[in-house]
């Protein structure tokens, strides 16, 4: 089991458009689909916005990932907006891995 940590930087300005559009659109559609969203925050910077996901193993996140980015719907819907509110190449993903005593197992 690991967590996928994602760091964004969002448009100047326009923090809060995009948490209402993670929480009302691309989490629920994300879930809907199986994935598992343990947390999303947003940082004292008003620029950075961080959530994390957690998979079971590779084979899972891999076939999450064509369920929710492959679909029609994330193609021609969310991911234009996404394209909107997030800046360009703003995105840093990294998989993280609880620690032995880590209340996240």
């Amino acid at each position: 089991m690991f967590y996928e940590l994602r760091q964004y930087q969002i448009v100047d300005g326009k923090m809060d458009e995009w948490i209402e559009y993670m929480e009302s659109v691309i989490i629920p559609y994300q879930v809907g689909l199986g994935m598992v969203i343990t947390g999303s925050f947003r940082g004292e910077d008003e620029k950075t916005y961080v959530w994390m996901r957690r998979f079971n193993s590779d084979a899972e996140r891999e076939a999450l990932y064509a369920a929710v980015y492959d679909s029609e719907r994330w193609k021609t819907e969310i991911a234009p907006r996404v394209g909107q509110l997030l800046q360009k190449g703003g995105i840093n993903v990294q998989n993280i891995v609880p620690t032995p005593r880590s209340v996240t197992q």
